[in-house]
């Protein structure tokens, strides 16, 4: 089969078409005939670290939609030709290929009326979304929310999700995605090339600051954002959290840290299967049309090294997505 190799961990430029033999399910397995897969951040970093578990080459791509193309003993209740998707295990072999393997148990079915491109746009971001405000904490109408860089995946599912339930969302974009978070439901943008974050968003909170801040950048980006809750508010790190010396004891504030792909290398069976859970209800949000996909390119498997670079520069908007098969 055709995949996108990655010969060694490093450079973007390492990943190479090539070809490779197809796989085989196992006991409880599926496997699928990839039609999308989703790209997100995640990619890029692994590929530029690697993983001990990977033998090379390896086929990156977390975010897999496509068709039940064989089932191993006991992969019921599925069958062949069954649209599903999933959001795979970062210690075992992608979907940037024209075939891919998954436990059948974290799969979700992909509505009819859901294309392969927009079901491959969901799972790690929008899954990311969904537990940050549904697990993490419980979000209420007029409760306050700051979303940092709120035009890429998780932010923008993020705005989303949200706006379903009349909370009152800040977030940070550059200029030229003000008109798109706006879109997407967000109440207040803040210019973080021009304007000072912490200075808006009290102003915006007559100085109280938010409930829920949704960080997606980095340690010192979350620092920002502890500085900014108010009282019992809930920090949500998707990257690193902030050093423990930050935190005022004072405001009673909770840090959380989401890291989806740590039910499967905990072998988590309960959390894998709740993530399929999740992955159902995005699904359901996205045949009611609720939420939109956010999807703003579509690549071919030739064209995904230059679009992951491009994710690197944090200069994408929305998602990303690699079809194989129109």
């Amino acid at each position: 089969m055709r995949a996108l190799l990655l010969d060694r961990p490093g450079a973007l430029e390492h990943l190479r078409i090539g070809e490779t033999p197809i796989p085989e399910p196992g006991p409880g397995e599926l496997r699928v005939r990839v039609h999308a897969v989703g790209l997100n951040p995640v990619d890029y970093k692994l590929a530029r670290g690697g993983h001990p578990a990977w033998r090379y080459p390896f086929i990156l791509g977390l975010d897999v939609a496509g068709t039940v193309d064989a089932l191993g003993p006991g992969a019921e209740p599925w069958s062949l030709g069954d649209r599903i998707a999933y959001h795979g295990d970062l210690s075992r072999p992608g979907g940037l290929a024209e075939f891919a393997i998954v436990p059948a148990h974290v799969t979700a079915r992909i509505p009819d009326s859901v294309s392969f491109v927009d079901a491959a746009a969901l799972p790690c971001a929008g899954m990311t979304a969904y537990q940050a405000l549904y697990h993490k904490t419980t979000i209420r109408a007029g409760s306050s929310l700051l979303v940092q860089a709120g035009a890429g995946g998780v932010g923008g599912f993020t705005i989303q999700m949200a706006r379903l339930h009349s909370v009152q969302v800040i977030t940070t974009a550059s200029a030229r995605n003000h008109d798109y978070v706006r879109t997407l439901g967000a109440n207040h943008v803040i210019d973080y090339q021009t304007e000072d974050v912490v200075e808006r968003v009290l102003e915006i909170t007559q100085g109280r600051g938010v409930d829920i801040v949704i960080d997606t950048l980095g340690a010192e980006s979350a620092a920002v954002g502890l500085k900014l809750l108010a009282f019992n508010g809930h920090l949500m790190c998707i990257d690193d959290t902030p050093p423990v010396n930050a935190l005022d004891f004072g405001k009673a504030v909770s840090i959380h840290s989401i890291m989806l792909g740590g039910a499967h290398l905990q072998h988590d069976y309960p959390w894998q299967r709740a993530m399929c859970v999740d992955l159902t209800n995005l699904m359901d949000m996205l045949e009611a049309k609720v939420i939109h996909s956010m999807v703003t390119q579509v690549v071919s498997l030739e064209k995904t090294a230059e679009a992951l670079l491009a994710l690197e520069r944090r200069h994408v908007r929305g998602k990303i997505v690699t079809q194989l098969i129109e």
